[in-house]
């Protein structure tokens, strides 16, 4: 998020805000919810200074005041950079939406693409990438190479390590231009660019540059957790993949159920009957499937669910 989201543009409500952090990060947050009061008295029209009240009223333990305060954050913010619509729903004053608004993903990647790998993979135990490109090589044999491999929701490449060594062109889309720097830092890549994937993938722009039926592997390791019902997402897959071609993927584990489930990480879980569902009305037939621990969180094991399907001739 850029300065101008954080600022109010107020000294005197901005200083106010900074004390109120101080007694959040003391687990003070009815205290630190009070002295937001005050700074939103200043600056009544600080849209990020509503969703920090929002953050201090629920955990303070007012639910009615929090959602008030989100409500006042969409008010401002149309856009919902800050995925206010996402914390109404678990707060269960909204319906989930089908998916998150597209400037929250993109500006929550952008602002942790510089710490994304040493805080996902050293510190919460991520384990995506390897076990997603062991899953894809168990079944087409070590030695398997691939023509054309789109990488899609590539972040910042850690798939594209695993998989580089059996790919004859290698290409990463992603959201964030963020996370893509970092990727290109890596020099595995033969090709990036920015796309939207929760959108039709001519929207996006995906298909301008991958083009249609011509990748080998399409893969997106740890990504649709962050497009909720996956309506795009499909049907692009099964454009971009040819006659024969193979999608890896993983998800949150959505348990039993038959609809993603949002959670209170604002990442969407999809239960396997789901998946399976998306998956024969795309045209692709399931390989393999395998259930792992992905990550931790809170402390927390993340149970995740990593598939293998290929597309039908």
């Amino acid at each position: 998020m850029t300065s101008t989201h954080f600022s109010s543009g107020d000294l005197i409500a901005d200083r106010r805000a900074d004390y109120a952090r101080m007694f959040a990060q003391s687990g003070e947050f009815a205290e630190a919810a009070e002295l937001m009061e005050q700074a939103l008295e200043q600056v009544p029209g600080w849209a990020a200074g509503w969703f920090r009240l929002a953050e201090y009223a629920e955990k303070s333990g007012r639910k009615e005041a929090a959602a008030a305060a989100l409500e006042k954050v969409m008010a401002l913010d149309p856009t919902d950079i800050f995925g206010a619509s996402l914390k109404l729903a678990v707060l269960g004053a909204a319906e989930a939406p089908a998916a998150p608004p597209t400037p929250y993903v993109e500006r929550l990647f952008d602002d942790y693409a510089e710490r994304f790998d040493t805080a996902l993979v050293k510190k919460l135990d991520y384990t995506v990438p390897q076990t997603l490109a062991r899953l894809v090589l168990s079944h087409a044999g070590k030695d398997a190479h691939f023509g054309l491999v789109s990488d899609i929701g590539c972040g910042t490449g850690l798939f594209g390590v695993e998989i580089r060594a059996h790919a004859g062109r290698l290409e990463g889309f992603d959201l964030s231009a963020g996370m893509l720097a970092k990727a290109e830092e890596k020099q595995v890549y033969d090709h990036l660019a920015q796309a939207d994937l929760s959108l039709a993938a001519e929207a996006s722009g995906l298909f301008t540059e991958a083009g249609e039926k011509r990748a080998d592997l399409v893969s997106a390791a740890d990504v649709l957790m962050y497009l909720g019902d996956l309506a795009e997402v499909f049907p692009s897959v099964a454009r971009l993949a040819r006659p024969g071609g193979l999608f890896a993927f993983s998800v949150e584990d959505g348990g039993a159920g038959d609809a993603p489930v949002l959670r209170p990480s604002l990442r969407y879980a999809h239960p396997e009957a789901f998946i399976r569902r998306k998956m024969e009305e795309s045209g692709f037939d399931p390989v393999a499937m395998e259930k792992s621990v992905i990550r931790q969180d809170a402390g927390q094991p993340v149970h995740g669910l990593l598939f293998l399907a290929r597309r039908q001739g």
